[in-house]
């Protein structure tokens, strides 16, 4: 029977730094990038020799600045890499000078092992073993192929006897830990028992997948798991997988071997390009927008800032000089408008920011203490913050304040609307969908206060909050600002009049 590790899969919060760490330090290849086939809008990279080859391959979700996961029983613990075994001392010195956190070398089960951490905490044991690659990689002693993953169980008798199912045998013991053997590699089952459940989230490996021949061998083995939690057989295109928990919790996968990542590219040109699952098709552009952009090892790249909010930069193949700063609304991210600003202004960088105040979970720009009425303040605190965030960005990424505009829907325009008032003349253009006034106590305005302001506000006539809309629009008025506003025949969501409006407001200011 065809047996082994066939991949492992992690979740990650940076994705450059996953990049950086895995295809730079590391040196693997990145064979394949694509949207998510359960959720198209997370990205997902694939990392392993020349071709990514089965048993050579990890894999990582990327949840941008998503909150961290916790590692305990239930979980995959570690993973561990094959490297030449005269390559360890190396290896430790690369470390070293790349500061990446290193403990070792050590002996576990006869072999010499050195523990990294990648840039999320995640475990990454070198073992020194002669396993080839099957499609061997530029560097002498890059990784050839997986070596183990180290279960954390708090059954290890019935997690070891679940892994009977994949090929897997008991071998020997070493403390807490027993070793199970395949034709190619090993799991390390570790007693966890009396430690921490694992959560799931970022830093922490969601899963091992096993191989499986064929997709008959799939088929079968969901036939021989009827009777636990097993699901049905997915198609992920370079390969056929079920998922099953195994009595300790932790998920495991079963995948085919082929087709592989060469049935959409040829191997030469393996993970240069994004595609996106089938069924998302239509959505392709938008998504190439949506997901996080990010530079290999040697190509230029536009530095992330460590600035006050999250926030995300998207830089378009053909950049205009042009800017759009966006607010989401509740409950929304910092990538949730940036498919539609870039159907507005394609040549525009876009910067997208995400809320810090939080609502049961959900992220917002300012608390509230129901439907109608707003924490003020949370709203003038945060509006400071922002001011300050705008000036950090502008010196950071080096914007024109001349060629930049702000985009906010719902929520984040009712901050945009807040900062017109509180901080005249720091915004000087604001497109503001389905915004109202949320200050109760107005600020007093200098005549012509607000002079050199341009705002457009685009309402909705079902919108139940449009009644609170015209005092916006009043006191920007009042204060001297340009306010072009119209009711669109639309409720509080957002409608293709919107990007239209929108899209021949922002045509107007270009030079």
């Amino acid at each position: 029977m065809t047996s082994g590790i066939h991949h492992v899969t992690g979740i990650t919060r940076r994705v450059q730094a996953n990049v950086d760490f895995y295809a730079g330090f590391l040196g693997l290849r990145l064979v394949k990038r694509t949207g998510g086939f359960e959720d198209a809008e997370q990205l997902h990279l694939f990392y392993g020799d020349a071709i990514g080859a089965p048993g050579s391959i990890i894999t990582f979700l990327v949840w941008e600045d998503g909150a961290a996961g916790r590692v305990g029983h239930g979980q995959v613990g570690e993973i561990a890499l094959a490297v030449p075994p005269d390559s360890i001392g190396t290896w430790f010195t690369r470390a070293m000078s790349a500061h990446v956190p290193v403990q070792g070398p050590s002996r576990e089960f006869g072999e010499t092992v050195l523990r990294l951490r990648d840039p999320d905490g995640v475990i990454v044991k070198l073992v020194g073993a002669d396993l080839p690659a099957v499609a061997p990689l530029p560097d002498a002693i890059a990784p050839t192929r997986l070596r183990a993953v180290t279960l954390l169980t708090e059954n290890a008798d019935e997690t070891a006897q679940f892994l009977a199912r994949f090929g897997y045998r008991p071998s020997v013991t070493e403390g807490a830990i027993r070793r199970l053997v395949s034709d190619s590699d090993v799991v390390d089952v570790r007693d966890a028992a009396g430690f921490f459940p694992g959560i799931a989230g970022t830093g922490v490996l969601d899963h091992v997948a096993f191989r499986a021949r064929d997709a008959e061998a799939v088929r079968q083995m969901r036939l021989e798991l009827h009777d636990s939690d097993v699901t049905n057989v997915h198609d992920r295109k370079y390969f056929l997988s079920l998922y099953v928990r195994e009595p300790a919790g932790i998920l495991l996968e079963y995948a085919t071997d082929a087709p592989g990542f060469t049935v959409d590219e040829p191997a030469d040109d393996l993970g240069r390009r994004l595609f996106v699952p089938p069924q998302d098709a239509k959505r392709a552009e938008d998504l190439r927008v949506l997901l996080p952009q990010f530079a290999m090892p040697g190509e230029e790249r536009m530095p992330m800032r460590d600035l006050h909010f999250v926030h995300r930069f998207h830089q378009p193949e053909d950049a205009d000089g042009s800017t759009i700063i966006l607010l989401h609304g509740t409950g929304g991210t910092e990538a949730d408008l940036m498919p539609l600003a870039h159907r507005i202004s394609p040549g525009a960088q876009l910067l997208g920011v995400r809320g810090r105040s939080t609502e049961e979970g959900i992220n917002r720009w300012f608390r509230r203490f129901d439907a109608v009425t707003y924490d003020q303040q949370d709203i003038r605190a945060e509006a400071e913050a922002f001011v300050a965030f705008l000036a950090e960005a502008q010196r950071a990424y080096g914007l024109n304040p001349g060629r930049t505009s702000i985009l906010g829907y719902s929520n984040g325009a009712n901050l945009i609307g807040a900062i017109l008032q509180l901080y005249p003349l720091v915004i000087r253009r604001a497109a503001l969908l389905r915004a109202v006034q949320v200050l109760e106590d107005m600020p007093a305005q200098e005549p012509g206060a607000l002079v050199g302001q341009d705002v457009l506000m685009l309402n909705g006539a079902q919108d139940i909050f449009a009644p609170m809309a015209p005092a916006l629009e009043g006191a920007l008025r009042s204060g001297g600002a340009q306010v072009e506003s119209r009711t669109l025949p639309a409720g509080h969501e957002l409608s293709d009049e919107d990007l239209t409006l929108v899209r021949a407001w922002m045509a107007e200011a270009r030079p």
